[in-house]
């Protein structure tokens, strides 16, 4: 299969995963399924013959496309950050999770002094979280995204105003 062959949004979806960092993504939906790899020891199922192909591949939501939902707790949810403030981005594709662990305080909060390293959330993908920090010091102005939520590479989570 050259990548002319390829539905646009199925190539939207390895451009991103190349650009991602991310070693593996699989996806299964119906009889349609995926297997994206930089590994050289990446387990790969043996070809069958497919029942059927879908006919058009979803692409991800754009970041700058925020889904509409409840505030985060002890936050605010806004679809843009505040003006005059610096919006702290998701790293990669993952889950957003605002507290170290389930029961515990979020890293932080709305209105809270931040110095420039501390960390914000984590980000977790198949199993493997990433620590997001703050790049200035400042105080959190929003959080623009729901605890537990998907989130996209790039997608604004947090607007800090730099002290």
């Amino acid at each position: 299969m050259t990548d002319h062959d390829l539905p646009e949004n199925l190539r939207y979806l390895i451009e991103e995963f190349n650009r991602s960092g991310l070693r593996e993504l699989h996806i299964r939906k119906g009889d349609f399924e995926v297997l994206l790899s930089h590994a050289d020891t990446a387990i790969r199922a043996p070809r069958r013959q497919a029942s059927a192909v879908p006919s058009k591949v979803e692409a991800p939501t754009p970041a700058r496309k925020v889904a509409e939902a409840a505030p985060a707790k002890g936050g605010s949810f806004t679809r843009n950050a505040p003006e005059g403030t610096i919006v702290i981005s998701a790293p990669n594709l993952g889950t957003f999770y605002r507290s170290p662990k389930p029961g515990t305080p979020p890293f932080v909060e709305v209105g809270q002094q931040i110095a420039a390293g501390a960390e914000m959330c984590l980000i977790e993908v198949m199993k493997l979280f990433t620590t997001v920090k703050c790049e200035v010091a400042g105080t959190v102005e929003a959080v623009l995204v729901e605890d537990g939520s998907m989130v996209e590479a790039g997608q604004p989570l947090f607007a800090v105003r730099e002290a």
